[in-house]
Parts: C-alpha cells; sequence; structure tokens
C-alpha cells in the first residue's frame, strides 16, 4: 500500500520524512580518534573535568593519597606462618613464601606486584588477580593482576533471585581479553575490595561516591592554571560610545584579548582605541574563598583515603607529638584494614585445604611502620627479655641479627618472686635474727660465769 503525491508514489515511510520535514540527504564524515568533532558527535565535553576511572589521577590530591597508599602497602614484607600447638613459626621455605616475596609473576617485582593491586583497590573499589596453578602439584606458581575494566562478575543463582547469594549459587569472574571471553571459577581469582560493599561481593569505587568532591577539586586546578596561563589578568568590562555590530564586538573582542592574555603579556602595558574605557572586575581570590575552599576539598579527599594531612606536607597544624601519634593512627585505622583484607584473601586462596587444617597464613609484617628511634626501641626489647616473654635472639632477629649461642632461654630477673612469696623472705630473715640474739645472750652468760 502507497500513497500519490504530484503522481508520484510514495511509502509510508518516505511519506512520513516529507511529511515531517526530514532531509534524505546523508554526509559521511571521516574522523580519527583525536578529532574534537568525535568528541562533539558523542556527546563528551572535552572543557568539563573527566575524573572516572585513572582521569582522578589528575587531581593532584587523588593521586598523593593513592601514591601514599600504594607505597605502604608495597614496602612491607608478606610473610608465611604456621600455628600450632607448639606456637608461631615462620615458614619461610613454602612455595607461597617464595612466590609473595620475590615474584609474583616474571614481570613484576613483590612490590610493583603491590602498588598495582592498591593502585586499583582505591581507583575502582576492587582488584582482580588470577591465580596460576601448576596442574601436577596444585600449587601457585604465578600471579598475574588484571584489570579492573576487563572482569564482570557474575552471580548464577538457581532461586531466580537476581543480585542475592543463595547457598546453591555460585559466582563466576568472565575476564575480556579482547579477542575471546574467559570464565574463571572463583578459586582461580584472588578480589580484593578496598573501598566500602553492599553486598560482599563488589566494592564500591572510592572515586565513584567522592566525583562531586574530586570535580571539585579538579575544577579548582583547572581555574588556577587558567589563571597563571592569562597572565594573571583579572577578567573585566570594556565601556565604549556608540553601537558596534557583531562583526566588530568579535574583531574588538579578539584583538583585545590577543594583547592583554598571556603569560607573554603579564605586566604589559594594553593600548585602548579612542572612546573605550576597560574596568577590571575587583574580586580577588581572597574575597571568593578560594583557598578556603580548596584546602576543605583537600582535607574531604584526604580523609576518605585515611591519608593524614601531615603525610601530605600539610604541617600548618602539626607538632612532633601529635604527628607521632597521626603516623599510628595511619597503621591502625587506614592500612591494617587494608592489610587484614588481603591477608584473609591469600590466606584462603593460595593454600590447599591440608595446609590450612595446619594452621598456615600470610601476614604482613607492619613493625617497619610502628619502629620508634632507636632508644625506644632498645628499651622496650630490655623490658621484653628482663619480664621474660622474649628471648634474646628473638629481639635480635627483629633488628635483623643473627643468633647467638645460648640466646634461645627465657630469662627472668631474680628478684622477682609471685604474690603469695611477698614478705617470705623477710619472715625468715627476722625469724634467724631472733634465734641468734638467744644464741647470743646464752654465750654471754657462760663467759660470766667462769669469769665468776
Amino acid at each position: 500500500m502507497g500513497l500519490t503525491k504530484g503522481g508520484e508514489k510514495l511509502g509510508i515511510k518516505d511519506y512520513a520524512r516529507r511529511w515531517l520535514g526530514i532531509n534524505e540527504t546523508r554526509e559521511t564524515l571521516e574522523l580519527n580518534k583525536d578529532d574534537r568533532r568525535l568528541a562533539e558527535i558523542l556527546g563528551i565535553d572535552l572543557d568539563g573535568v573527566n575524573v572516572k576511572g585513572k582521569g582522578a589521577l589528575k587531581v593532584d590530591t587523588v593521586y598523593a593519597c593513592i601514591r601514599i597508599r600504594s607505597e605502604s602497602v608495597a614496602k612491607l614484607p608478606l610473610k608465611v606462618y604456621q600455628e600450632d600447638d607448639f606456637g608461631v613459626r615462620k615458614q619461610s621455605s613454602h612455595n607461597v613464601a617464595q612466590l609473595l616475596r620475590l615474584r609474583p609473576n616474571p614481570f613484576m617485582s613483590a612490590y610493583d606486584f603491590w602498588k598495582v593491586t592498591e593502585t586499583q583497590n582505591c581507583l575502582y573499589g576492587n582488584a582482580f588477580v588470577n591465580v596460576e596453578f601448576d596442574r601436577k602439584t596444585g600449587k601457585p606458581i604465578a600471579l598475574w593482576p588484571i584489570d579492573f575494566n576487563k572482569v564482570k562478575i557474575y552471580v548464577d543463582d538457581d532461586t531466580g533471585m537476581s543480585n542475592v547469594m543463595q547457598p546453591r549459587s555460585k559466582l563466576w569472574y568472565v575476564v575480556d581479553l579482547g579477542y575471546e571471553q574467559r570464565k574463571v571459577s572463583p578459586d582461580e581469582m584472588l578480589h580484593f575490595r578496598g573501598g566500602l560493599t553492599l553486598n560482599g561481593i563488589v566494592g564500591l569505587s572510592p572515586i565513584d561516591q567522592l566525583r562531586a568532591t574530586v570535580e571539585n577539586s579538579a575544577s579548582a586546578n583547572e581555574f588556577v592554571n587558567k589563571f597563571f596561563k592569562q597572565g594573571l589578568q583579572v577578567k573585566g568590562l570594556v565601556q565604549y560610545v556608540g553601537d558596534l555590530n557583531e562583526e566588530a564586538k568579535r574583531t574588538f573582542r579578539e584583538k583585545f584579548e590577543a594583547m592583554s592574555s598571556g603569560l607573554n603579556n603579564a605586566h604589559r602595558i594594553a593600548l585602548m582605541p579612542i572612546g573605550y574605557k576597560f574596568e577590571p572586575i575587583a574580586i580577588t581570590l581572597e574575597d571568593a574563598q578560594f583557598i578556603e575552599n580548596a584546602q576543605l576539598t583537600i582535607r574531604q579527599i584526604a580523609a576518605a583515603f585515611g591519608i593524614k594531612m601531615h603525610q601530605l606536607n600539610d604541617l600548618s597544624r602539626a607538632t612532633y607529638n601529635n604527628t607521632t601519634e597521626q603516623q599510628k593512627e595511619f597503621y591502625t585505622d587506614t592500612l591494617q584494614p587494608i592489610l587484614t583484607g588481603y591477608e584473609q584473601e591469600l590466606t584462603y586462596k593460595l593454600f590447599l585445604d591440608e595446609e590450612i587444617e595446619n594452621g598456615f597464613f600470610i601476614r604482613f609484617n607492619a613493625d617497619a611502620i610502628l619502629r620508634a628511634d632507636i632508644k625506644s626501641r632498645y628499651e622496650a626489647y630490655r623490658t621484653a627479655i628482663q619480664s621474660g616473654f622474649m628471648t634474646p635472639n628473638e629481639a635480635r632477629e627483629l633488628e635483623e641479627r643473627p643468633p647467638m649461642p645460648g640466646g634461645d632461654q627465657l630469662i627472668v630477673n631474680g628478684n622477682m618472686v609471685p604474690l603469695t612469696d611477698v614478705g617470705a623472705a623477710y619472715r625468715s630473715k627476722g625469724g634467724d635474727g631472733d634465734q641468734q640474739g638467744e644464741d647470743d645472750a646464752g654465750e654471754g652468760n657462760s663467759s660470766d660465769a667462769d669469769d665468776n
């Protein structure tokens, strides 16, 4: 069925297009990925700030916070221990200990591996590491970090309730390799959740939750950048007598901005035509409370990442005592929860079931963070050794010194006695003294009798 217009038979779609005034003319544009028009066609505002994912690293405060956290985790040694009825012992010869201590994979050192992992955690709230196992022994032989954007999590739920884990549910990771998608079981994937989580499966991205604050900081940086590029010239109003058409306005504006803006024109004299007068808008950074707003934004971002202000070189309120205490708080309040999450995931997925039953576990050695000055350390060792709960060789091990013969015995001050025996020595001494006095008195009487 068709419609006729001017003797021309039209289809319904053609008639609708003409009735709506839609032009059939099509244009073909060849654009490369760097062309600005491509972004405009896709609806991307290049003049705005982009703080999504890696774009957040362009904000100096975010970059500094992530650097501090990633380096703090990466510099800590990771060791394997075994706990049994005889106590806790290090297992340095275990294959997992060698893997974590030296090279998790052929392309990364242990330091770089943990920097990558913690950076992904800070940016996306999740970090994924694929575990490569030996087919014969079932032991891990390599750890491969995976980009967060290439991993999707699926819950295979038999009950039909989406996003809810049930006893019969299964969790799968699908990795996009570009040429194929590979399904990975949870046993082969280390999943670290660095941020908050609402369901225990996926972590929340700190950057997404702080987007408004991070965008505020990025906008402030962009404002300062443009402020200096314009030669520290403030905006103003140009007054003139008469009327100008649009072309004359545009020409004057372009010539005036080219003459007065930019670092090359800073502190130079700008010429004005006769009849024109420039009046600057006298709003300074202080009047706009720019500095106060920037400082507040920095503190908000630092607090979200658990970073102390003295770590960002803000020493306005710092003293020796509170800086030391804040460094301890950084470990206990910020770093320790992160390390605990790493330790539990590594212990559960890198050891065999029988090894876990035999008490094997993984732990970061955070003593390097809490190490005080040498005088305080030695005083603490002296107290521990004399109190009988640390051997001299254990103290030497903490100072990376070799053990010495006889240093594995617990020693204690001989003057220390149980509470029930307090005063026994004095009572015994007092009784001996009375008896001795009686003996001396008897000998004196005998001597007197002989004299008589």
